[in-house]
């Protein structure tokens, strides 16, 4: 097994510290690092720079404190020097204690991960720095260990690559055929025949009376000051607009009808109190982001507003859909199973009149409403 020992990551890594402002980076005359991707490849720039900036030399370990655990690691080959972003941080390495693809490996690892929530009081919620890295201790083995353990963990790599591929391509099928569900649904292509024949059951309501119920819920809601009034077109009150002949792309079934979202129940974009009163933050109620949603589950934990907080923000009911308006992930959304508050990156809608809140989720995530 090798000699292992107890070492503290200062032991074989050095942090470089040199730092320039905004300003010295142009007299600098030098490139910078545009990113690192999940293949640690290092991609350098000649963009201008509004952040203060650190060097990286020909050598260097060069850390993303954003991406790490996704594999945004890479030692740095070029012959000239290049600045990185304060997102990232520069370290000269010790050979003679490390092998930098057993430390690339076990920055990705679960034991890392694990490292940083026993040794760091909680783990790290915004970006991994030098100062959360350099104090931590672990059981590092001899470079011959180190060595071999690389040597067997690229061997399942490649197996695991190949069988993640195929995996890949099963899930892509299952997604399609998912989507392809999801657009009949909206269609009314699911319900009876005869209902798309136009056999309405007699005792089923017309859309058309459930939209003027929910109208008349949503009155109630406004009249009793729990919502302002809509604000189509930047026009307080002013209603939406009607559907349009060319703005239909297809027939529904009998007894269906179109409608705007805003129809549906209340719509709604989160809102932000000011963040440097620390007075408006607390534990009262979650307040959530785009990124603490994750493959259709909400994480509650990471921040919260205080009594005095929700009167800067602005809750949204449980059972209400959350979507995504901004960013790399707009459209992605998910149902709440608690009142929350949340930030102007999402949009939300609380149906009403026990409309389901599952279908309008469906239509949400259908591919004729995210095209």
């Amino acid at each position: 097994m090798g000699k292992w020992q107890k070492v503290l990551f200062s032991d074989f890594l050095t942090e470089r510290k040199n730092r320039f402002k905004p300003k010295d980076v142009v007299a600098l005359g030098l490139k910078r690092v545009d990113k690192i991707n999940f293949s640690a490849e290092i991609f350098i720039s000649d963009k201008p720079t509004n952040t203060d900036m650190i060097l990286v030399k020909k050598g260097d370990l060069l850390i993303s404190g954003i991406n790490a655990e996704k594999g945004a690691i890479a030692v740095y080959e070029g012959e000239k020097d290049v600045l990185a972003s304060i997102h990232y941080s520069s370290y000269q390495f010790d050979k003679k204690k490390i092998n930098i693809e057993y430390l690339k490996w076990f920055l990705i690892s679960d034991t890392f991960r694990n490292l940083l929530k026993e040794q760091s009081g909680g783990g790290i919620k915004t970006e991994l720095k030098a100062k959360h890295i350099l104090p931590l201790q672990i059981d590092l083995p001899d470079l011959e260990t180190q060595k071999e353990i690389v040597k067997t963990i690229s061997s399942g790599d490649k197996n695991y690559s190949e069988f993640f591929s195929e995996l890949t391509t099963q899930q892509t099928l299952i997604t399609q055929l998912r989507q392809s569900i999801l657009q009949e649904a909206v269609q009314g292509k699911l319900v009876k025949p005869a209902r798309q024949l136009g056999g309405q059951n007699k005792n089923d309501e017309p859309a058309s009376e459930l939209l003027k119920r929910i109208k008349a819920e949503k009155e109630k809601v406004i009249k009793h000051g729990k919502l302002k009034k809509d604000l189509p077109n930047g026009k307080a009150g002013k209603p939406l607009p009607p559907i349009s002949e060319n703005e239909i792309p297809y027939q529904l079934p009998e007894g269906w009808v179109w409608c705007r979202l805003g129809e549906t129940g209340i719509t709604q974009t989160g809102a932000t109190p000011p963040t440097n009163n620390s007075q408006y933050f607390g534990n009262y109620i979650p307040f959530v982001g785009p990124g603490d949603m994750s493959n259709g589950k909400m994480d509650y934990s990471n921040k919260g507003l205080s009594k005095l907080g929700i009167e800067k923000g602005r809750v949204i009911e449980k059972n209400s859909i959350l979507m995504v308006c901004i960013g790399g992930s707009i459209g992605k959304a998910l149902i709440i199973d608690r009142d929350v508050t949340c930030n102007q990156q999402i949009n939300t809608v609380t149906p009403l009149a026990n409309v389901p809140v599952e279908y309008i989720f469906i239509a949400l995530t259908s591919p004729y409403f995210q095209k």
